[in-house]
């Protein structure tokens, strides 16, 4: 609540369903996501939580429900289109070019942005000289706020996972988004690159004002960032709330945290 009023909600997700053969992975899920905070959505492996970050950016199509944003129907929408929405993701596993260098990586995230044609690209004058150095700036500024000056024209594939992640958040910023969905940013890494990313988050939710998607397994995480969460369980939402609610909440300590000793720290 914020003055005494919810939050505006920029993301709906209404009773959508999602199935792969006789397998159901999402049954009835609604959500928001509401301007000005950090969600989490948080199950078991299996759950539904990367279907539902497929869903709403257009790599999955419900066959039922919708899913709107800023009150566009975008439930069969192609992933393109919805990036050029202004909605962002990175990816549980990377999906990085890794023969190009972190310069060249970011800029790839600018081609929502692009105006210019083939034609003018390659011939390299006017227009299209004018829009290459914008958007090399925007770039510069998304390698400063990120800390990546030192690794700007190495190869992606040559560097350190944890960079190879930051370079991966780097991407989905170059977008410009209004929304960011971030699945498992944090996978596979120490605590050190953990606490990086998480300072990352962070200050691109209250920096840039960005609402953020995050899908994260690591509970300390979650509870420390996160201003509302959500919980799947067999692709159905079992529980939502504020962490101090979902970490009291005896449905789902039974149905994904066992004891309860996740939440300890």
């Amino acid at each position: 609540m914020e003055d005494g009023q919810e939050k505006k909600a920029i993301i709906k997700v209404e009773g959508i369903n999602l199935r792969f053969g006789g397998v159901r992975a999402l049954i009835d899920v609604s959500l928001k996501v509401r301007e000005r905070e950090i969600l989490a959505v948080i199950g078991p492996n299996g759950a539904g939580k990367t279907c539902i970050m497929n869903s709403i950016n257009g790599f999955y199509h419900p066959y039922s429900g919708m899913i709107s944003y800023e009150g566009q129907n975008i439930t069969s929408r192609r992933p393109d289109k919805i990036a050029s929405l202004g909605i962002a993701r990175t990816f549980q596993n990377i999906q990085l070019f890794t023969g190009l260098s972190t310069v060249d990586n970011l800029m790839a995230g600018r081609h929502v942005k692009m105006r210019q044609n083939w034609l003018q690209g390659a011939l390299y004058f006017g227009a299209a000289v004018k829009e290459e150095v914008a958007n090399r700036a925007i770039v510069e500024d998304i390698i400063d706020f990120l800390e990546l000056q030192a690794i700007r024209t190495e190869v992606v594939g040559a560097i350190p996972y944890g960079l190879r992640k930051r370079v991966d958040l780097g991407r989905a910023l170059a977008q410009e988004p209004k929304v960011l969905l971030l699945d498992e940013p944090m996978a596979g890494m120490n605590a050190e690159e953990k606490e990086d990313i998480a300072r990352f988050v962070i200050d691109i939710f209250e920096l840039k004002k960005i609402p953020v998607v995050l899908v994260e397994h690591d509970m300390g995480v979650v509870m420390d960032i996160a201003d509302r969460i959500v919980v799947l369980n067999f692709g159905q939402v079992i529980a939502e709330g504020t962490p101090d609610e979902i970490k009291s909440n005896p449905q789902v300590i039974q149905a994904y945290l066992g004891t309860g000793d996740e939440f300890e720290g």
